[in-house]
Parts: structure tokens; sequence; C-alpha cells
């Protein structure tokens, strides 16, 4: 049985998203958070420069503004505290919606595995109306590719560099969007196989992609 399942989950289309600037503009939820945590601890932070970088893990963040043996602690306030501050003004990206249903309506898996902290993950999907079909938060670039191989993914979107990095762990094939910090050549340069200026471009690939992949099984 164990055999079947693994065998089944190989086969079926499995493709990964990334959260922040794939799928959501987190940037002006983030900075407010970023703006209420200055405030809170009166460290100054600069919350523009912060979404300027978004994608690595918080506490990557955090390091820059706060001494190494407090940044455990702040990122665990900062979790705390992002619902009341981050989910009411982030909004969806164009496409996001329809490049999830694109994997669905072609039968497959829409799974998002992201660095962000997975219950406000699972919140700002909750409150955009995006239903992905499995969530997986607490992961950065190759961890991100353990996940991505656990679940049998053949595709991982991305914005970031780290995002390439976490394909090319799991043998995925690298989709790159631009809508986040990395360019169209930072992502090229780090092994995206396929750059897209954003998600609305995703589902007419994804229909090439299925079908020279059903070409190959047949």
């Amino acid at each position: 049985m164990d055999g079947m399942a693994s065998h089944m989950v190989s086969h079926t289309l499995t493709v990964g998203f990334d959260l922040d600037m794939t799928l959501i503009d987190s940037r002006p939820g983030i900075k407010a958070a970023y703006v209420a945590l200055s405030a809170e601890t009166g460290v100054p932070i600069d919350a523009d420069l912060v979404v300027s970088r978004l994608g690595p893990p918080v506490e990557d963040e955090l390091a820059n503004w706060f001494p190494a043996d407090r940044v455990a602690a702040t990122a665990d306030h900062y979790r705390e505290a992002y619902p009341r501050h981050a989910i009411a003004p982030t909004t969806a990206l164009a496409g996001a919606r329809a490049a999830i249903e694109a994997v669905q309506a072609l039968g497959g898996r829409a799974i998002v595995v992201t660095a962000k902290h997975q219950p406000n993950a699972e919140l700002h999907l909750t409150h955009l109306g995006l239903t992905p079909d499995l969530v997986i938060g607490n992961l950065w670039a190759e961890g991100k590719g353990t996940a991505l191989l656990a679940e049998g993914a053949q595709v991982y979107v991305g914005d970031h560099i780290g995002d390439v990095r976490g394909a090319q762990v799991a043998g995925a094939v690298s989709v790159g969007v631009t809508t986040g910090p990395c360019d169209a050549d930072e992502l090229r340069a780090a092994g995206a196989n396929v750059v897209l200026a954003d998600l609305t471009a995703f589902p007419d690939w994804l229909q090439g992609y299925e079908a020279g992949r059903a070409a190959l099984t047949s």
C-alpha cells in the first residue's frame, strides 16, 4: 500500500508555490508589522528596506536590527503580533487565484511551501480566498526542497533565488516570477528553468508543461 501511495504521489501533478511576493503582495502588511515592532521595542527599523528584500525567514531580517541574543524572542513576538497588523493590508498578486485553480483544474495538487510561520500563512490564504490543497510553513531555500520532494512536486514557483534552490533540491522545474526582489537575470543565473513576469502567464505555461509530461508517460 505504501509503495502504491508513493507511486501515485509521484505521478499526480503537484505544483508548489511560494507565498510572499509570489501569490501575495505582503509588503504593506509586513511594513505595518515592522513599524509596530519598532514602536513596541524602541529599536529603529527601516521598514521600507525590510520589505524590499522579502523571502528569507524573519530571524534573518531581525538579525540586522537586534542583538543576536534577542532575535529568537523578538521573532516569537513578531509572529504573535503579525495577524493584528499584516493580514488586512495584504492583497493577492495578479493571477494568484487563477494559477492555483489551473493546477487543480488539471486534477493536480497546488501546495504552498513558505518560510512564513504556517498559521500566519494560512490566515493570509483564508482572508484572500485562496484555496491550495496543502500549506507547509517555516521552510526556506533548501529546506523547501525537502518538503517539495516529500510531496512529489514536479514544479515549484517562486520569486526568490532561495526558491530556485528549493526547486533544485527537489529535482523540480523552477519557475521564477519577477514580482519579488529578484529580477529575471538573477533568477536565471540561479538556475530557474522558466521566468515569467507574473502569475498571469502561468496557466498557459502549465498547460504546455502538462501536455509534455502526459506525452512522456503515455
